[in-house]
């Protein structure tokens, strides 16, 4: 068989026999793979860790509350 006729054969498959849209596709997958695991696993272990350094959460903030008194303002 021929080099020409080996390209042709190769251009009358469907897109999906052929080997380099998959290739171009291996990445995206895996790169999406990668994030719903991350996600996964960043809700397992962390979402429902206290806050103990005197802070305090409100909504998605955590504000660092000071152990201070205030200093009594003169009249």
């Amino acid at each position: 068989m021929s080099v020409q006729e080996e390209n042709d054969l190769e251009a009358a498959l469907p897109w999906w026999r052929q080997r380099w849209p998959w290739l171009l596709m291996a990445g995206p997958a895996v790169a999406i793979v990668g994030c719903a695991i991350t996600i996964v696993l960043a809700f397992q272990g962390f979402s429902d860790q206290s806050i103990v350094d005197g802070g305090i959460k409100r909504g998605l903030v955590v504000e660092k509350v000071s152990t201070q008194t205030p200093l009594s303002q003169p009249h």
